[in-house]
């Protein structure tokens, strides 16, 4: 059977045909209609993309605990908070913050993620329990293990690095991606780091990794001789065309466009730096290749976009600019999953969301495949999801007070 997107007298009509969007005045026989023309103010645009994310962190918001000891910068903020939370996964744990993470995702309408992962205990085969828990929820992710030594030295890098290679080479979903991932390049040798870009030209692919998030960072890659972490990055080869830089906050206009003309993307995660007090990149203007991400925060790419309006005004980001960020996730996901995505149109790939302004979604699809209908997430069990979330979380939380 068929899928039918009625538009009505509100504009063009669509089937859906292997994944794509194709014009049609009419439902063809046996297609199953989805109403679009409900309301006068009903839109049909494409699904949002969240350009950086930390499916690991899908609890956080079920209660995650502060600090017994409130933390005094960015470094403490991560070894008192996240490398707790990351230590304390398990494969169950890391299966439930996946699929509550996911679920919530499509719900708003952001129907693509990129994933930059980590589970120092639970290496090899953490990349496979995300990319079924994308396949069952319905959406598009392109994942990564975010190599480093911060806990184990060599041998956590090497098998973080094994894992990226052992995903990519087995991978079979195709609304999954592997990708080779480096955690923040404070936490990894040069070894690692070489490994890393040798492994990602081996593969074809793209590395995906934090730079410059923090000062700590710049200072770290100066002390091991280097102008900066960029450089160091771009000097040991870790850097093939395509890759993905988190953050970069702490990176000058110089060093921006140097990445932009190596082919480089950056990924902004307004939110996540304000919340951590990191600052503002506002040198990533010297680049035309800036799309957004929430850095684990919820994938409301919606309240995202708010955040980087009011703080690129204050920073002196140009409207355009700003409003040219919001729609570089389009072709960043686009390049990765060899799509045509961020239009609703004839020969798109029918990753679409349908909904009055303003209000959540009433359907959402995604390669053609109904994962929202009439507001409820048909492709799992979302009280299911919720109820198993809300139940590990305090689990989680104990783990993390044992470390």
């Amino acid at each position: 059977m068929g899928l039918f997107l009625d538009r009505g007298a509100l504009g063009p009509s669509f089937s859906v045909d292997a994944g794509r969007l194709v014009p049609a005045p009419a439902a063809p026989w046996g297609a199953r209609r989805l109403d679009c023309a409900w309301d006068a103010r009903v839109t049909l645009r494409p699904g949002a993309v969240n350009a950086h994310t930390h499916l690991y962190s899908g609890l956080a918001p079920l209660g995650l605990p502060a600090p017994k000891v409130p933390p005094e910068d960015f470094v403490q903020i991560l070894e008192r908070i996240w490398w707790k939370l990351d230590r304390a996964l398990d494969e169950e744990l890391l299966r439930v913050s996946a699929r509550y993470a996911l679920a919530e995702a499509v719900l708003t309408g952001t129907t693509t993620l990129l994933d930059h992962h980590e589970s120092p205990n639970f290496i090899e085969g953490s990349l496979d329990v995300l990319a079924a828990a994308a396949d069952e929820v319905g959406a598009r992710l392109a994942v990564t293990y975010g190599a480093t030594g911060r806990n184990f030295g060599r041998e956590e890098e090497r098998r973080g690095l094994g894992e990226c290679a052992r995903f990519v080479k087995s991978n079979r979903r195709p609304q999954v991606k592997g990708l080779v991932g480096l955690h923040a390049s404070f936490t990894v040798s040069d070894e690692c780091v070489r490994e890393a870009g040798a492994l990602a030209e081996q593969l074809g692919v793209g590395v995906h990794v934090h730079v410059a998030e923090d000062g700590a960072d710049v200072e770290d890659a100066r002390r091991r001789g280097y102008a900066g972490p960029l450089e160091r990055l771009l000097d040991l080869g870790a850097l093939p065309p395509g890759s993905l830089i988190a953050h970069g906050v702490h990176l000058t206009a110089a060093q921006v466009k140097r990445a932009d003309e190596a082919g480089l993307w950056f990924l902004q995660n307004p939110r996540s730096n304000e919340g951590n007090k990191v600052g503002y990149p506002s040198a990533l203007a010297a680049s035309s290749h800036v799309a957004l991400g929430t850095d684990g925060w919820p994938a409301e790419m919606d309240v995202e976009a708010q955040a980087l309006f009011r703080l690129g005004a204050a920073h002196g980001d140009a409207q355009a600019v700003l409003e040219a960020r919001t729609q570089a996730g389009w072709a960043l996901a686009s390049h990765l999953f060899g799509a045509k995505l961020g239009v609703a149109e004839a020969g798109a790939d029918a990753d679409v969301v349908v909904s009055v302004p303003g209000q959540k979604p009433r359907h959402v699809l995604v390669a053609g495949r109904p994962v929202v209908v009439d507001g409820r997430l048909v492709s799992a069990d979302v009280e299911e999801v919720r109820a198993k979330a809300r139940e590990a979380a305090p689990r989680l939380w104990k783990r993390m007070e044992s470390l």
